[in-house]
């Protein structure tokens, strides 16, 4: 069971992520999105795609960008939509 963990609080936990180049990525549904808030960040990955963002928020504190997902990924990268990673100090345990 991986479990991605941020200022005490656990974010997400799930037996059923995908690991991407050392990444776990979690089924959506085992994430709290009430910790998570849209962030207008984006990047490009060129086998991915792009990537958008979360704020992670927990108890007052927040991590800006600590989450990515991928809302189209390309072909290749098919295999984590409608997941989440964490990165930024978000303690991944598995």
């Amino acid at each position: 069971m991986a479990t991605a963990r941020w200022n005490g609080e656990i974010i997400a936990e799930s037996d059923r992520t995908t690991v991407v180049e050392g990444n776990h990525y979690f089924p959506l549904d085992s994430v709290r999105e009430d910790l998570l808030d849209h962030s207008p960040t984006t990047t490009f990955c060129p086998w991915k795609g792009t990537a958008s963002y979360y704020t992670v928020r927990v108890a007052g504190s927040e991590n800006p960008d600590a989450a990515w997902y991928y809302p189209e990924p390309s072909e290749a990268a098919a295999h984590i939509a409608g997941r989440v990673a964490f990165w930024r100090g978000v303690e991944i345990t598995d």
